[in-house]
């Protein structure tokens, strides 16, 4: 069944997704799991051949909805089931998408029920290609996919990497977290509110490195998936992001102004440049706490058994901005904790004088650094109670950050 949550009020998008016959058809299970999490309703349709690599049974599980293979089936519940899923979803998603798929789309041949789908579809159309490198780069393919893209289709470019045939190269299928976002973010272009029109975020992400010589850092395990996920949940409502990253594992969504910095100093100046232009400001960045007294000009050698270094305190980048506020300006922090979560939280939220705290616990093997989800409570100074909210995408989660502020500042107009 579809136990993720979605925000009192809102309407749940309906979402179609389509299954062609590849081995990368099992990971279309995590495709659909990361839209549930997003709060979308989500119906399965399968090609013959899909099946011969995943049951129709496992996703008939996860979403809770008979899956369809073909209509004509008499155990087929609905009627006019070819009308369901194109005309009364909002976005139709195939993934894998095989060269077979995209030849027939390419084409208009309907020649089953995914095909028939997909012709007589009014919604958006997102596909993830999936197939061996040489297939993938045949003009036939490649002229297939010009096509697409001229009719329209929104297509999640192939991975490269090792195939299941052993082959290594472009054309293994995106990664699922990637293929959600994609979708998310077609979803809310067709019917997400703009309510971030009027602000201006200023995000800071990843992690700050703080040399020891030229060769070696202090640093820690950040990723900078949260805060990237938190500018592209704004930019899809409308708001104007900036982001100060540091060292980062995963790319900033297109689109975004991205200022890089690596160490906490070279942060803090950044930060201090941006924060005049912002009227909302998200610390999401895991800045080191501690940096060496002194930078070695030359590599340190390994001549002593030991080696002892002297740290001292970096600048307090959240604390300052919150302490200087002006002119309405949100303060949002997060607390990254592996034990008293909920109290350190609360903690830190007084202590800096924060509007919000997001509080997360690292040690969680499902949701620390680099995860592609999160777990996270959303603790708010005029809020009795934190809003602990189950595990779900990183994108989903940055989402429910920005209700609070469009709910902050509501209730600051109200109050005017």
């Amino acid at each position: 069944m579809n136990d993720s949550p979605s925000k009192p009020g809102s309407e749940i998008k309906k979402v179609a997704l389509g299954i062609s016959g590849g081995i990368a058809a099992y990971k279309a299970a995590e495709v659909l799991r990361g839209l549930q999490r997003a709060g979308c309703s989500v119906r399965v349709a399968m090609t013959k051949r899909a099946c011969e690599f995943i049951q129709p049974l496992t996703f008939r599980a996860l979403s809770g909805t008979h899956v369809i293979v073909d209509d004509y089936s008499p155990d087929n519940p609905d009627p006019i089931a070819h009308i369901t899923f194109s005309q009364t979803v909002d976005l139709l998603i195939v993934a894998p998408a095989t060269a077979n798929i995209i030849a027939k789309f390419a084409n208009g041949v309907a020649d089953d029920f995914l095909t028939s789908t997909y012709l007589a579809c009014t919604a958006p159309v997102l596909i993830a290609p999936a197939m061996n490198p040489t297939m993938l780069g045949h003009p036939a393919t490649q002229r297939n996919l010009t096509q697409l893209r001229q009719d329209g289709v929104h297509i999640v470019e192939p991975d490269s990497g090792e195939m299941a045939c052993g082959t290594i190269g472009p054309g293994r299928l995106n990664d699922p977290e990637r293929i959600v976002a994609a979708a998310l973010e077609l979803l809310d272009q067709r019917g997400r509110v703009k309510d971030l029109a009027s602000e201006r975020l200023l995000i800071t992400t990843g992690a700050t490195r703080e040399e020891l010589d030229p060769v070696r850092f202090i640093s820690n395990r950040s990723s900078g998936r949260m805060g990237f996920a938190v500018a592209e949940a704004a930019m899809s409502r409308g708001a104007e992001v900036s982001v100060v990253a540091g060292a980062t594992t995963v790319n900033a969504p297109h689109g975004v102004h991205v200022v890089r910095a690596l160490s906490a100093d070279e942060m803090r100046e950044a930060v201090m440049k941006e924060l005049p232009k912002a009227t909302v400001f998200i610390s999401a960045a895991a800045v080191a706490d501690y940096r060496p007294t002194q930078r070695a000009s030359t590599k340190i050698k390994k001549s002593e058994s030991s080696l002892v270094l002297t740290l001292e305190r970096t600048r307090d980048i959240l604390g300052e901005v919150a302490s200087a506020r002006t002119n309405g300006l949100l303060v949002i922090g997060f607390a990254a904790e592996t034990n008293d979560v909920l109290i350190n939280a609360r903690e830190k939220l007084r202590a800096k004088n924060l509007d919000v705290i997001v509080a997360n616990d690292v040690a969680r093997a499902d949701a620390g650094f680099d995860s592609s989800e999160n777990a996270i409570t959303i603790v708010s100074r005029d809020a009795q109670a934190p809003l602990d909210l189950p595990l779900m995408s990183k994108l989903g989660a940055a989402h429910r950050i920005l209700d609070e502020i469009v709910r902050l500042r509501a209730k600051s107009s109200r109050q005017r």
